[in-house]
């Protein structure tokens, strides 16, 4: 009962058990690897006796910067059987707050795909210098003489593997916010938590995942470790697909297709992209018999929803923060709820569910802890095994938790009688007008239900008369040609009058983070004073 709960008994017990499962990935040349996950735990032994050569201690960073294929599985293993910390650095971020992020990590050293090394010519001009450059050929092109080669690190290593003395709170990973309010804050995952994070995310009535399944995750590996998803891969001995940097629409229905997805993972802008794809191609997807899809990041639409269930497809919304690892809640039809209507069970498969085992969760207004009415809006907070409960080498914002153990998550959110969470916003993006709170979110949702509406962002604008009011920025369809009186009409039976927007601004695209999110402080700049 005291044997330590270790990440590295997930890919041992994979090599082992499930040793000719394989591990697919696209590379840069579109061209597929295929190994196996026997080859993947060798491999990744080899690179934690490199690193251990060069120089690695106990608890240093390595730093990734690299798109999901096998050789960053490797590093997910490798890297903590050295005793080391593997951090994925966000390759969409601006090259100065790569360098920024990766100097406050400390990372000594680093491992990049060859394709992204104009990047990282990039981050170093801006400051960031590790010990040692190691890159991954994924493009068939010759490494740069300059850096070392990532297979004749592997080939080079003669030291005989011999695993480090582990302890389960000992850190393994390391994961920097968004930071789109502020300096991004680095957040540490130990074995511990990991590994209970991958066997709560297995469960049935989480992601239901099983041995026979096939797993593509579009989610980044440099977004909170693809959502924990390698790890339950590989503690399951599961088939896992990689799509490297082809990411479009029609590249990921090839994979589907041909290795025969079961289960994907990706933020909701993916699958609004994939659904207007099979929209216009409809032969390119044919998913399998219980085909499922996790979307996070950002709130999912009934529309979305009952779009792919029409052809097959479940989709499956969870939330979660770097902070939480990221999972803290699953939407999921409680067994009493299964006489609903198919409408009314996608209106619950809208919210954000109910906690995952071991997860607390909590609304707090100035009142104190919110009623669970499903009406009464406060701040969210979580708490938990996988919660973090500081930030890395940082004691600013030490107010996110509470006294108690609570972490403020600074979204805004309702909790129903049968524990039913669902985010009306993140704290700074509420709009108050006239003394009343209104859900950008709730708004979002609902415009982009409209048939013509590929996508929409609300944002308060000031207003002499009611403090704040909401302005909607709306992509159309290509073609489409939609009224802002048609907009509001169909808002109208929706939400009370004094919801609706008066301007709409029609736009090309809605700027977004580093994740995909709206970034709703670039549609502030661009558009306080509409016309």
């Amino acid at each position: 009962m005291n044997s330590p709960l270790l990440i590295s008994s997930f890919i041992d017990r994979a090599g082992e058990l499930f040793g000719d499962v394989e591990i697919v990935s696209r590379r840069a040349d579109r061209s597929i690897h295929r190994y196996t996950y026997k080859e993947c735990r060798d491999r990744a032994r080899r690179l934690a006796m490199a690193l251990r050569d060069l120089g690695l201690q106990r608890g240093d960073r390595v730093a990734t910067l690299m798109w999901n294929h096998y050789a960053h599985v490797e590093a997910y293993f490798g890297i903590p059987l050295a005793g080391g910390v593997f951090h994925t650095l966000n390759l969409r971020l601006h090259p100065t707050e790569i360098a920024r992020i990766a100097n406050h990590a400390g990372d000594r050293f680093l491992i990049v795909d060859d394709i992204l090394l104009p990047l990282w010519e990039q981050v170093t001009a801006a400051g960031f210098k590790p010990e040692r450059v190691v890159v991954v050929s994924t493009s068939g092109a010759p490494t740069q003489r300059e850096y070392q080669e990532y297979e004749t690190l592997l080939a080079d290593c003669k030291t005989t593997f011999a695993p480090v003395d582990a302890h389960e709170d000992d850190a393994i990973g390391l994961c920097y916010t968004s930071g789109t309010t502020g300096m991004p804050k680095g957040v540490l995952y130990s074995h511990r938590s990991t590994a209970l994070h991958a066997l709560t995310l297995a469960l049935p009535d989480v992601l239901g995942l099983r041995q026979r399944d096939v797993m593509l995750p579009i989610v980044p590996m440099f977004h909170v470790n693809a959502w924990g998803l390698p790890f339950v891969a590989a503690m399951l001995g599961i088939k896992i697909v990689l799509p490297g940097p082809c990411l479009d629409p029609a590249s990921i229905c090839e994979l589907f297709a041909s290795e025969r997805v079961t289960f994907s993972a990706g933020v909701p802008t993916v699958w609004m992209a994939m659904l207007r794809y099979i929209e216009e191609h409809p032969e390119a997807f044919r998913p399998e018999p219980g085909m499922r899809m996790l979307v996070g990041g950002s709130a999912v639409s009934e529309l979305l929803i009952s779009e792919f269930k029409k052809r097959g497809v479940r989709l499956m919304q969870g939330w979660g923060m770097t902070e939480t690892s990221p999972l803290a809640t699953i939407a999921c039809v409680k067994s009493q709820m299964t006489d609903l209507t198919d409408e009314e069970q996608t209106a619950i498969l809208a919210r954000q569910g109910i906690a995952a085992p071991f997860v607390d969760i909590r609304a707090v207004n100035a009142d104190g802890i919110c009623p669970k009415d499903g009406q009464t809006m406060g701040e969210l907070e979580v708490r938990g095994p996988w919660v973090a409960s500081s930030y890395f080498q940082s004691s600013s914002e030490a107010d996110r938790w509470t006294a108690d153990g609570w972490f403020r998550t600074g979204d805004v959110a309702t909790i129903d009688g049968e524990g039913y969470m669902r985010i009306t916003d993140r704290t700074k993006d509420l709009i108050k007008s006239g003394g009343e709170w209104i859900s950008s979110v709730d708004l979002e949702n609902a415009l982009m239900s409209h048939p013509h509406v590929q996508e929409a962002a609300v944002i308060a604008i000031p207003d002499p008369k009611w403090q704040e009011r909401p302005l909607a920025v709306v992509v159309l369809k290509q073609g489409a040609d939609v009224t802002p009186d048609s907009l509001r009409a169909h808002l109208a039976p929706q939400f009370p009058k004094w919801w609706l927007p008066e301007k709409f601004v029609f736009a090309k695209e809605i700027p977004r983070t580093s994740t995909g999110k709206f970034l709703k402080t670039k549609l502030r700049e661009l558009y306080a004073h509409p016309l």
